[in-house]
């Protein structure tokens, strides 16, 4: 099994803060990164101790800059310094040292004269035994190419003397990766992986801020590591992301995040390279909707609550045997109302206050789910259920929240709750539609790295939505039947909505919920009669809509008297109305989907600055 590594450039935090979250989420190994040993309060030797007592091996240090090529006297002094280099790795305990392509404007071209150089090194080395590999920045000034930091090396022709792969130096230029198939396995001395999103940035800028773990990004990870696998390499593969938000954030996060990642792609590696990972990760179970939705709330909130679901078409269909909790149903909607004032429900209350403390999904098998969840780093729960309870195996997710896996849906209700008889009308609403969760902006590559490695989601393109207070970043994640959608808001400007919720909950959670329907006109009538009001959208977009589709005036007027927004896609339309949001806190979206696949982006920022005329400006107190 090779080895799994992380450069200490890609956390945050002082150097033996991020050597002990990289231990704690179960790498093997880390590269040092230079600045990080020069900033650091401890000597080498004492760093190389600390990484023994963590079980974690020093595959290489790195960078040694602007060494080949050099006229004289660069060339004189480069040597000296790299043998300064040699005399700390002996005392950090590491034999590889990380060279990458020089960028210096004095250099000198010439793949003969790199390759003495290179091999005048590679005696240093030896006779200490101790290894050099040579990495191709994508902005090198003569080496800017795996495939001539190559022949660097193969010229060289020396055995202390190897190449390092880089999977953004060679994806984000667009080099063909087919040909590293030719480079023996053995001169590979370490491969580094860095996946990001594709965005038209100078290469140098992509590099340095938004490199992000496997799996997060856009670029052909798979296809690099397919091409290192016909090499024959073995050893480590080592995370090197320089990324602004994970070295922001907490490095313990980042550090499960890239261990994920790892874990993910070897998985996906594994029938091409079986040697790669030790056993195989469990497959991912089906999901099938959402099987529930919990509220946590308090006695009084738990009132205003049902009275809301009440006046959407909801019934009250069971009480718990033996807690203050509801059940409300409505078409496969079921929502539950916790308001109990011990047990995990009332903790998330106490700290978020009203809202969604949980999530279960129907599943088609909750002990598959579990597994793969336990083996990619998700933080098991467990609560003690009472005499005859039905014990539900689940997850902390977004905020702090619980994800539960159900695979046997309605046996919960069945022995956990007396039913309750209701002579509520036809159903309206279906099913759920999507759950939208806010989080901060340098969150959501981690929950979608959660999202799409433990359940079987795959990401949409991801949107930029206006807020009258700033950009939203939104993601959606979706399973093949959209039976289960996910979609993720971030925002770095503090004041938009999406922001204000996190700052209101105290931390990311569930903002809203949409359910569908099949005629969202009807259903929005009865819900009138029940006393129900929706977000008031402006005249001012009926007039531009009814131009931008040439819509008859009839719909129009219909949308208009019932606040109704609309979106179209193709032949594709799209209906949704919002509630009010309650408490300040969350909000529910009616939907109808006529051969629609989207969510309405385009009518985000109408609602966004709708809700922002109706909630309290932030600088008043609440009262």
């Amino acid at each position: 099994m090779s080895k799994r590594s992380i450069a200490t450039v890609s956390l945050s935090g002082a150097l033996d803060e991020k050597l002990r979250a990289i231990a704690s989420a179960g790498f093997d190994a880390v590269e040092i990164f230079e600045n990080d040993l020069l900033s650091f309060g401890a000597s080498p030797r004492q760093v190389a101790l600390l990484c023994k007592d963590l079980n974690l091996d020093i595959c290489a240090f790195q960078p040694f800059r602007d060494f080949e090529g050099m006229p004289e006297p660069q060339r004189s002094r480069n040597f000296a310094r790299a043998e300064r280099k040699f005399d700390l790795m002996q005392e950090l305990g590491t034999d590889l040292l990380l060279i990458c392509s020089n960028v210096s404007p004095a250099s000198l071209g010439g793949v003969d004269r790199a390759a003495d150089d290179f091999r005048e090194l590679g005696e240093r080395a030896a006779k200490r035994s101790l290894r050099v590999g040579y990495e191709a920045l994508a902005w090198g000034r003569h080496v800017n190419d795996y495939r001539d930091a190559w022949e660097i090396v193969r010229r060289a022709d020396h055995p202390a003397i190897g190449i390092i792969l880089d999977s953004f130096h060679a994806l984000a230029p667009g080099f063909p990766v087919r040909a590293m198939a030719s480079i023996p396995g053995d001169k590979i001395f370490l491969v580094q992986l860095a996946d990001a999103p594709k965005l038209e940035l100078d290469i140098l800028s992509w590099s340095r801020h938004f490199r992000s773990f496997p799996g997060q990004g856009d670029l052909p990870v798979g296809e690099f590591m397919a091409a290192v696998a016909a090499t024959g390499y073995a050893g480590p593969l080592s995370l090197e992301i320089f990324n602004d938000q994970f070295r922001a954030g907490s490095a313990a996060q980042t550090a499960v995040d890239g261990l994920r990642s790892l874990i993910l792609l070897e998985d996906q590696l594994a029938p091409d390279w079986p040697k790669l990972i030790s056993e195989p990760l469990a497959s991912k179970a089906k999901s099938r909707g959402t099987g529930f939705i919990e509220f946590a709330v308090n006695e009084t909130k738990a009132g205003e609550l049902g009275h809301l679901l009440a006046q959407l078409g909801f019934r009250r269909s069971g009480k718990h045997r033996s807690k203050a909790v509801e059940r409300w149903s409505q078409g496969k909607v079921e929502l539950v109302i916790n308001s109990e004032t011990d047990g995990f429900a009332h903790s998330h209350y106490v700290t978020h206050g009203p809202g969604v403390c949980a999530i279960a999904l129907d599943v088609d098998n909750a002990g598959l789910a579990m597994q793969r969840a336990e083996t990619l780093k998700a933080r098991t729960f467990y609560q003690p259920v009472g005499p005859g309870e039905l014990e539900i195996p689940a997850i902390h997710g977004v905020g702090g929240s619980l994800l539960y896996f159900l695979d046997q849906a309605g046996k919960n209700w069945d022995t956990d709750f007396e039913q309750v008889p209701s002579d509520a009308g036809a159903d309206a609403l279906l099913a759920v539609d999507h759950i939208a969760q806010s989080m901060p902006y340098d969150e959501m590559l981690s929950w979608l790295l959660f999202y799409t490695g433990i359940l079987d989601l795959k990401r949409l393109p991801q949107m930029e939505i206006a807020d009258p207070r700033g950009l939203v970043q939104s993601q959606a994640v979706i399973n093949g039947d959209q039976s289960l959608r996910f979609v993720l808001n971030g925002s770095s400007a503090n004041r938009t909505l999406p922001a204000r919720f996190i700052s209101e909950f105290f931390g990311s959670g569930v903002q809203h919920i949409a359910f569908t329907c099949r005629d969202i006109f009807a259903a929005v009538a009865e819900m009138r009669k029940r006393g129900a009001d929706f977000l008031d959208i402006p005249d001012n977009y009926y007039d531009d809509i009814e131009a931008k589709y040439d819509l008859a005036p009839d719909l129009v007027a219909q949308l208009r008297a019932n606040h109704i927004l609309y979106d179209r896609e193709g032949d594709g339309e799209f209906f949704q109305v919002y509630t009010h949001i309650f408490d300040e806190r969350f909000f529910f979206e009616i939907v109808e989907r006529r051969d629609y696949q989207g969510f309405g982006a385009a009518n985000a920022g109408i609602r966004l600055a709708a809700q922002a005329r109706e909630v309290r400006p932030a600088s008043m107190p609440r009262v």
